[in-house]
């Protein structure tokens, strides 16, 4: 009788005193994890329109621009969505943060576990942390790019930047820093969490890391499908880097945006003056 009181007494002051931020803190970085991986797998398959045909690539970034919500395009949402998604990046990178050896010591101690238990889970944990640290770099250029100038995406601008201006090498490394570190949170996830644990953990575990696998290969084949088709696109444009794409169909289009004037054959009757789908045209000061 005295033990339970004991007990008691112990439990109450443990949940009075010890603090319960830890677990707040680890339930923003799974959510905002989650919201990320989403937004790269969402993200790819965007990009992949241009595997499809410019006219499908330049049709979703019209999308993204509200385009079809307001009858023209405001590419300052773009600069809005790329904003907010860069703030919940910090915000999960900060929160990783605290769990990453920071110290010499610390990082010695973690080798020595590593290589002591050859554990594949703790092994994902470190490939995770060096496409972070990837991440953290390469994903801030192209999200600043994103936020600084909206208007510069679409068939011939994003082949120009990736072919001529040779971010190539940049795009490479992200694609495949992103879809390792999406596809082995998301795995980590699950397992943290017990989602899709079922009645026999060892065998879910089992299933779960092959459809990280398999998700693995799927993603980077549609990536590097994407940034090949984008090179290719920038190569066979480069004689005209600057100008920009403008669909067979854009005479039958409506349109008040700005064209090259290298980008039309014939001015268009005042009739026939409806806003064309077309790249927007970045406007010097």
């Amino acid at each position: 009788m005295r033990h339970d009181k004991i007990q008691k007494s112990v439990a109450a002051y443990m949940c009075r005193y010890i603090s319960h931020m830890p677990a707040r803190l680890d339930f923003t970085q799974s959510i905002t994890g989650l919201i990320l991986a989403l937004f790269i797998a969402a993200h790819l398959l965007f990009e992949a329109s241009i595997i499809i045909s410019k006219d499908a690539m330049l049709a979703v970034t019209k999308f993204f621009e509200g385009y079809y919500f307001f009858g023209e395009s405001y590419p300052g949402i773009i600069s809005f969505l790329a904003a907010s998604i860069f703030l919940i990046f910090i915000i999960h990178a900060l929160l990783v943060m605290r769990k990453i050896p920071s110290t010499y010591r610390q990082y010695v101690i973690y080798k020595k576990h590593l290589h002591r238990f050859r554990h594949s889970d703790s092994t994902l944990w470190f490939y995770q942390v060096v496409t972070g640290f990837m991440m953290l770099f390469l994903g801030t250029v192209h999200l600043s790019m994103m936020m600084s100038n909206p208007s510069e995406i679409g068939p011939y601008a994003s082949a120009d930047r990736i072919y001529s201006e040779w971010m190539w090498p940049l795009y490479l490394l992200l694609l495949i820093s992103v879809v390792l570190h999406a596809a082995i949170g998301l795995y980590r996830l699950a397992l943290k969490w017990g989602f899709f644990e079922g009645k026999n953990p060892r065998k879910s575990r089992s299933v779960m890391k092959k459809v990280m696998l398999i998700s693995i290969v799927i993603y980077l084949t549609i990536g590097l499908l994407s940034l090949g088709a984008y090179a290719m696109i920038g190569y066979k444009h480069s004689d005209n880097k600057g100008q920009r794409y403008q669909p067979l169909t854009a005479e039958q289009e409506p349109s008040a945006i700005d064209k090259e004037p290298s980008a039309v054959e014939h001015e268009p009757s005042a009739k026939e003056q409806k806003p064309p789908l077309i790249e927007k045209t970045k406007v010097q000061p």
